[in-house]
């Protein structure tokens, strides 16, 4: 019932910029925390950001810190992600997904690759 699908990503070349947004539904979207993920290849699922339920706090992993920016609209059930500044070790499928409680999204691909 609950739902999360993510969509945006694509192909863009180092340097350029995407946003992504995650679609929430079956939940009280505005009570909870969410996150945004990456599946890098050769790599573990890591954590890029996260943002608190009312918006009001965001946290960033290092590596995307100045370049990433997470975002919500409650009115909307969306979380976004802006990525600017966009490198090639950025590539991979991202997630989102609410604070310590599954489900993961869908995913969607970002490659970044001249």
């Amino acid at each position: 019932q609950v739902r999360l699908v993510e969509s945006g990503g694509g192909l863009v070349q180092p340097g350029g910029s995407l946003r992504l947004s995650c679609a929430g539904s079956g939940f009280t979207f505005s009570s909870y925390g969410m996150n945004w993920y990456r599946q890098t290849p050769g790599k573990e699922r890591e954590f890029v950001a996260s943002i608190s339920s009312s918006g009001g706090s965001t946290n960033y992993a290092g590596s995307v810190k100045g370049r990433f920016t997470i975002s919500r609209d409650n009115g909307k059930n969306a979380v976004y992600l802006q990525m600017n500044d966009l490198k090639p070790e950025d590539t991979g499928v991202y997630y989102c997904k609410r604070t310590t409680l599954p489900p993961w999204g869908q995913g969607t691909q970002v490659t970044v690759s001249s």
